[in-house]
């Protein structure tokens, strides 16, 4: 039986000639995975992962590997910068097409929604009945619905819309409501009420139009309000310019604002509390062993990253049924070796400021307990 399985089909070539790589390096070595975990101070699982084509390994691993198996680093790191730009592309066109599937998706409820609506039914209705125009309707210009039928319009979103413009009047209309006027006056009859020429309307003031003057207008005096106290504050020294000779010298408390991380680097501080380091990039060439203890045949060790602000602890060459844990201040976390034939366990992430403030514990499947000083 072949000791590997065969590497997915969706693999990028440049990813899968890596990984490739790897698994040769490997076979070379003649170590098994448990004990490749063991001497690169990464886990069984994650080596399978790396391995299967499933997680491209990050750097530190690579340069591990390639000190276990005496390969040069230089070499297999350049083979992994490529595959990390061509996982780095992989990722990016699945993101792409996830959000054009997600677009595509909304369009159609959308659309479905849109064709289903009452708008859309009613402007149907109001578009066939203004194609069936009455018999004694006219032509050419805006034609009125005839009785009994409903009035043209336009589907909209909230229905149908009327369109219809009032009949337009024709030329002897027009001479009949001039000449209206002439005739009242020489027959000495005041005209009819409503028959006159109307005033124009005018438009009655807008209530929102006041309201947002009135906004304005009170904002404009507040932010005035402010530059006066503002420039008392400033000429005046605040407190009439007698203040305590250390309030100078102490600078305003501020939010602390980390340095901007590394490539790779996912977390810091607190941030990294409960989380895995290598899933973190916190491991690799970023982290020391800050103190070391054996315990009968298990090794127990606080391993400490500057970068990340944090620390967490670590058996190599363990049993099943080994458990460690690391302590700073208040906060505990622990992991056990639960696989038969791992060797290696480390727990989650806790944040420290220095390699000081962390200790590591191991309790061996037999009872016997030790831990770092």
């Amino acid at each position: 039986m072949a000791r590997w399985k065969a590497l997915p089909d969706e693999l990028d070539p440049q990813v899968k000639e890596f990984a490739g790589q790897l698994r040769r390096l490997v076979d070379r070595s003649g170590l098994s995975v448990a004990a490749l975990a063991d001497r690169t101070g990464y886990s069984r699982t994650s080596w399978e992962r790396y391995l299967g084509g499933r997680l491209l390994a990050p750097k530190g691993a690579v340069v591990a590997l390639a000190e276990v198996t005496g390969s040069n680093p230089v070499h297999l790191t350049t083979m992994w910068e490529l595959a990390e730009r061509a996982w780095s592309r992989a990722e990016l066109r699945h993101d792409r097409t996830m959000e054009a599937i997600r677009i595509a998706q909304a369009r159609a409820v959308l659309g479905e929604s849109g064709a289903t609506g009452p708008g859309a039914v009613s402007g149907a209705g109001a578009r066939a009945d203004g194609a069936r125009s009455a018999p004694g309707a006219r032509t050419g210009g805006s034609a009125t619905a005839a009785p009994g039928l409903p009035a043209p319009g336009v589907a909209g979103p909230a229905g149908v819309s009327p369109t219809v413009v009032p009949p337009q009047p024709t030329a002897s209309d027009a001479d009949a409501r001039d000449a209206a006027p002439v005739s009242a006056a020489a027959s000495g009859s005041a005209p009819a009420p409503g028959s006159g020429p109307r005033p124009p309307r005018t438009g009655a003031p807008s209530r929102f139009g006041a309201r947002g003057r009135q906004l304005t207008m009170f904002l404009a005096g507040m932010i005035a309000v402010l530059v006066v106290i503002g420039a008392v504050f400033h000429f005046t020294g605040g407190d009439d310019g007698r203040k305590a000779p250390d309030a100078r010298k102490s600078p305003s408390p501020s939010v602390s604002t980390g340095a901007a991380l590394l490539p790779g680097v996912k977390c810091d501080g607190a941030g990294c509390t409960g989380k895995d380091a290598e899933a973190m990039g916190c491991s690799g060439e970023l982290v020391t062993t800050a103190r070391r203890v054996t315990v009968g045949t298990a090794v127990v060790e606080v391993r400490y990253s500057k970068t990340c602000g944090a620390a967490w602890g670590r058996i190599t060459q363990a049993a099943q049924g080994d458990q460690v844990q690391v302590t700073a201040g208040t906060r505990t976390e622990t992991d056990k070796v639960t696989e038969p034939g791992d060797t290696i366990a480390y727990t989650p992430m806790v944040a420290v400021k220095d390699a000081a403030q962390a200790r590591a514990c191991v309790t061996l499947a037999s009872g016997r307990t030790g831990c770092t000083t």
